[in-house]
């Protein structure tokens, strides 16, 4: 069996994951990072969840995601626009991030899973991996007339210092029985975010910016001769939106079905001229996104919702006459589900105090932003800026293993917040050089 050693092993290659590898093997460490899919990202590229939300003006930890901006500014994928670096192109991501991690030499597996963990002492010692693409083929079959068991015969065996679990779900901690924070019984709605080409933007821009004087929720920005732009509406009625007569009128008229206008947010996108992307639509039925028969529904509704709010979009929107689908998200887009019982639990009262700590991992300002299923329930709360501590990223398990991204140590509303794209990125950074630092104070 083939056996390698590293420093550190990263558990998922999304945006948090990216930044604990990347920025590890730039520190010097031997870095393995595993990813089930065929390419990085994460939400960025899989879940199309663009723009990266601006968290705050004191922001620590930002070296990978400063590092990716610019990189992608270098090839006319991303644009800083209302003063946030973060409006990327999500194809373009994907080689982006590969050409970083070659020359970081991190060591990445597409297509791979844990398959074996052996745990010695409260650490993990061991991790076998598939040495083959998932298949049917590349497993043994055994059992009798009632029972079929599948063994996975080829894999890699792995010695690893430290685990990063970056799964998002908490995969890896679940497997190995990690203590959980409680479920809620409710969860916040998923949505499958997409894209639609061939947009007049510029047409489009203008008749919405005359129609809909509010800044606050309408932006339009001419870059290096390219409009780019945001609005968003919603079925709340805690505020004036200037579309609510045209989506009240799409729903009379039976283009739209009543809960397909539950949230409407739309954006440019870098280096896709006439593409806008949409948050949306958000699926308003209780579902809980750990069961795959209540994913497959989401998604069934949300591909039906896709289309019939293209529709609306051709028919209503000017600008959009000519416009069709040209990408519908890989994957749900999971806002929360699993979160790992760490050494340190964040609270929403230590958000709302501003609480300090030793060794923060994240500074941010970004909103307590909890989504409801029904109309007026969302949270949209604005405490001022706040910190994480590095010991909400660590197992209270386990004395060698992380958990960045959603599935951290915090509490459901105070996970709200701190679930965003640039803090992920900064969960990733802050365990890397905790890590290095750790490994160096041992050699």
């Amino acid at each position: 069996m083939d056996k390698k050693i590293y420093d550190i092993v990263v558990i998922g290659g999304g945006t948090a994951g990216c930044a604990a590898a990347y920025m590890s093997a730039k520190l010097g460490l031997k870095t393995l990072l595993i990813e089930r899919n065929s390419y990085l990202g994460g939400a960025i590229t899989s879940n199309l969840v663009i723009p990266v939300m601006k968290t705050g003006n004191h922001l620590i930890n930002s070296g990978f995601y400063k590092t990716l901006a610019f990189r992608m500014q270098e090839i006319g994928a991303q644009v800083t626009y209302q003063d946030n670096i973060g409006w990327f192109n999500p194809e373009l991501a994907k080689i982006v991030l590969d050409k970083m991690m070659q020359e970081a030499n991190v060591d990445v597996r597409f297509n791979t899973e844990v398959t074996n963990v052996k745990i010695e002492d409260n650490r993990i010692v061991r991790l076998n991996i598939n040495a083959t693409t998932l298949s049917a083929y590349n497993y043994s079959i055994h059992g009798d007339n009632n029972s079929i068991y599948f063994d996975n015969v080829l894999s890699v065996c792995i010695e690893a210092k430290y685990v990063v679990d970056a799964t998002g779900n908490a995969d890896f901690c679940k497997k190995i029985n990690c203590q959980m924070l409680d479920d809620p019984s409710e969860y916040q709605p998923m949505s499958l975010r997409f894209l639609m080409s061939g947009v007049n933007v510029q047409f489009f821009g203008d008749w919405l910016t005359e129609i809909d004087r509010d800044r606050n929720v309408t932006t339009l920005e001419v870059i290096n001769d390219v409009p780019h732009l945001s609005t968003a509406y919603t079925w709340d009625d805690d505020n004036k939106w200037a579309l609510a007569p045209i989506f009240d009128k799409a729903v009379k008229e039976g283009v739209l079905e009543d809960t397909d206008r539950n949230y409407f947010q739309i954006f440019t996108v870098a280096g896709m001229p006439d593409t806008i992307a949409f948050n949306c639509p958000r699926i308003v039925e209780n579902l809980n996104p750990n069961m795959t028969q209540d994913v497959t529904k989401a998604l069934i509704d949300a591909r039906a919702s896709i289309f019939r709010i293209s529709n609306f979009c051709k028919k209503y929107l000017p600008g959009f006459e000519k416009a069709f689908i040209s990408n519908i998200s890989d994957e749900i887009g999971i806002r929360v589900s699993n979160r790992v019982k760490g050494k340190y639990v964040y609270t929403i009262e230590d958000l709302r105090s501003g609480k300090k700590f030793e060794n923060p991992a994240v500074i941010s300002s970004y909103p307590v932003d909890v989504h409801s299923k029904d109309k007026n329930s969302s949270t949209l709360e604005v405490d001022g800026e706040y910190q994480l501590p590095i010991e909400s990223l660590m197992s209270v398990d386990y004395d060698n293993l992380f958990m960045v991204g959603r599935c951290i140590s915090a509490d459901y509303m105070t996970q709200g917040a701190l679930r965003v794209q640039a803090n992920c990125f900064a969960m990733g950074e802050a365990v890397a050089k905790y890590v290095h630092n750790l490994i160096s104070s041992q050699v």
